[in-house]
């Protein structure tokens, strides 16, 4: 079981970073169908499929590049679906055989989770990139990349020293940073889905009188539209977005900072010094490719290592959060 949730946490951060470089190459709509591809189970390239494929789908533009980039990623995702699916056979043998002490629910979470996400795949090509699914799509998979790395500590019966309980204290805001990290990335998720990235383009909040300009209600609102691809916000409403994405990062950036000011005073063992030391690397390096993305213009590799690394200091806060709760308690029933 451990070494399979093994396998399915180093799937999930492929399947993240193959998702957000679908998004940055606008290859969301690569197959205008689900699961398929026009139809078929690949991209289709030779001539009579790709007849068949422009007969079924006349008024789509096949690029087999973006095609495959969708592709590629469902795939992937498709395979880390098959491996929940096991964890979560192995969880329900487990539990038949009497061993009571195992992750149960926790794995029955994440097939029921997998499940939506897939519909929310769908529905991301189905409904045309509308902004709620594909930001919602995005954070669904940050969660199972969160799930999928507490059960792996869970199997792997994590226990941190007794000598740092004197860290319980910082709990409850280990949890408050936890929480503004998630809203910041659905803000930025939220900004992503709306093509809003180069709104502003200058640090450290907006170019000109931004303070002026904000339409709150607009950026945070979605009328109908046929497709949603490039976005159907003004102007205006895309700025207002990215400035509460900037706005959002000087509150995590002061949160993560004083979590890690307490962490480095208090910890007393070289795995929570360990987890200082990771944090302040991803918040660093964070900071460093949203700067970037901005100076250079949302250059690929460096929009996608934002995303990435987005996710690794949530689950990193995410462990810490979870081994500091864990200090001087101990789990007689798994749920």
């Amino acid at each position: 079981m451990k070494r399979l949730v093994q396998i399915a946490v180093a799937l999930v951060t492929i399947v993240i970073i193959l998702g957000a470089y679908t998004r940055l190459t606008d290859a969301g709509l690569g197959c205008p169908d689900w699961p398929g591809c026009y139809g078929f189970a690949t991209v289709p390239t030779d001539e009579a499929r790709m007849q068949a494929a422009q007969e079924a789908f006349p008024t789509a533009n096949i690029d087999h590049a973006k095609a495959w980039n969708e592709m590629i990623h469902r795939y992937a995702a498709g395979i880390l679906g098959l491996v929940i699916f096991a964890i979560v056979t192995l969880a329900i043998r487990r539990r038949m055989k009497g061993e009571k002490d195992k992750p149960f629910k926790h794995p029955l979470f994440l097939g029921g989770l997998i499940i939506f996400q897939a519909a929310l795949g769908m529905w991301t090509v189905t409904m045309m990139l509308q902004p709620a699914i594909v930001m919602g799509h995005l954070l669904g998979g940050f969660t199972t990349f969160s799930l999928l790395t507490l059960l792996y500590l869970r199997e792997s019966n994590f226990q941190p020293s007794p000598v740092d309980t004197p860290l319980r204290k910082i709990l409850p805001f280990c949890v408050l940073t936890l929480v503004l990290i998630a809203c910041q990335i659905a803000l930025g998720g939220w900004v992503a889905a709306n093509y809003a990235a180069l709104a502003c383009t200058e640090l450290p909040i907006c170019q000109g009188n931004w303070a002026e300009n904000l339409e709150v209600v607009g950026a945070f609102t979605l009328e109908e539209a046929d497709t949603y691809e490039f976005g159907i916000h003004p102007y205006e409403e895309r700025m207002t977005m990215h400035v509460f994405h900037r706005i959002g990062a000087i509150f995590v950036t002061v949160a993560v900072l004083t979590l890690l000011s307490l962490l480095w005073r208090k910890a007393q063992t070289r795995w929570f010094t360990s987890m200082a030391a990771i944090i302040t690397f991803l918040l660093v390096a964070q900071i460093t490719l949203g700067v970037l993305n901005v100076t250079l213009s949302l250059p690929l590799f460096v929009a996608v290592a934002h995303n990435f690394v987005g996710a690794l200091l949530l689950v990193s806060v995410l462990v810490l959060t979870y081994a500091i709760y864990k200090l001087d308690r101990k789990e007689v029933i798994h749920g």
